[in-house]
């Protein structure tokens, strides 16, 4: 089961001007009946002051004592509900500035997958109300977010392409990454002494079970329960063994080889599977969605760092209000 958290991918990637980028600038500029200034875009009391009753109730819903007024912890509850408002406030503003909106019905369908995903509506009225939040809380403050965020990431990144001819290149690129060595399915037994190596290996010759030794004597856990069977891929094993492995004949068991880990016995059971290389038809569509997802993050971020840039200084706050980061005058 999911659990709900007021937690939107743009307000936690960017860190503007409220988590302490060096906005904010005189609190002369903001309203008396407001605790900040985005831009134009007052953030009034009375929606800090409900931010901070939702965090109180959270407080109480999980058995916590809520902060006395001055203390550091308290100045801590008040500068994450701030920082969350500002966010928000920047987040809405961009919306708007690329022509993103949320429809009703898009909030609805949200809730209702939301409520589905949590088990039910009693499942999601209980996680919400240990987080102090009601269930149009979840509305406004989880869900209309997530969906602003979702529209914002798509608009930015709605011009991003990828070519046949950057697949085409990538591939030729990395090559390396599509070849397949030489493989072998082969079994061992691997022992820590010579002495019972050479035991094993004349049980073998005389016509014992090679599974049923590998599983009562082997010290490969990755291999024992099955009879001492794997896969292995030339170069990948260590060396002696890797060898030996590629030079025998299908059905033949080897002598004793000793590797760092100890001594080895090894039949091997199919031929040498040759070298391939996996063309380019098979993995194009991996590699378009590789380099999409790539190119998105890359356009992402540099619209993130812009965006911080933009905002560096069109935030201030009231008196008692900037975070302890930000350079801004606390002076009315």
């Amino acid at each position: 089961m999911r659990s709900l958290r007021i937690a939107v991918p743009l307000l936690l990637l960017l860190t503007l001007a409220a988590a302490g980028c060096g906005g904010g600038g005189s609190s002369s500029k903001v309203p008396a009946d407001a605790v900040a200034v985005v831009g134009k875009d007052s953030i009034t009391r009375a929606s800090f002051d409900a931010a901070m009753a939702r965090s109180k109730r959270g407080y109480t819903q999980q058995h916590r004592a809520w902060p006395k007024a001055g203390t550091t912890q308290f100045q801590q509850v008040q500068q994450s509900a701030l920082t969350f408002l500002v966010q928000l406030q920047e987040l809405q503003q961009k919306a708007k500035q690329l022509g993103v909106t949320i429809s009703d019905k898009q909030i609805s369908d949200r809730f209702a997958q939301l409520t589905k995903q949590l088990g039910g509506a009693k499942n999601l009225k209980t996680q919400a109300k240990a987080q102090g939040l009601t269930l149009q809380d979840v509305r406004d403050v989880v869900i209309q977010p997530q969906l602003l965020s979702e529209g914002i990431y798509k608009k930015v990144t709605s011009n991003v392409k990828v070519s046949d001819d950057d697949v085409k290149k990538y591939y030729a690129k990395n090559l390396k990454l599509y070849q397949q060595p030489e493989s072998r399915d082969v079994r061992h037994i691997l022992v820590s002494n010579h002495a019972l190596a050479n035991k094993l290996y004349d049980k073998i010759k005389a016509g014992a079970n090679f599974a049923a030794l590998a599983k009562k004597y082997s010290k490969d856990p990755g291999s024992r329960a099955q009879g001492g069977k794997l896969t292995i891929v030339k170069g990948q094993t260590a060396g002696p063994f890797d060898q030996t492995a590629f030079l025998i004949n299908k059905g033949q068991v080897s002598r004793p080889v000793k590797t760092q880990y100890g001594w080895h016995i090894i039949q091997a059971l199919s031929d040498v599977k040759p070298a391939k290389t996996t063309p380019l038809k098979d993995v194009k569509a991996a590699i378009r969605q590789q380099l999409l997802q790539q190119r998105k993050r890359d356009e992402w971020t540099k619209w993130i760092n812009d965006t911080k840039k933009e905002y560096a200084r069109k935030v201030h706050y009231q008196a008692g209000f900037a975070p302890p980061t930000t350079s801004s005058a606390t002076t009315t």
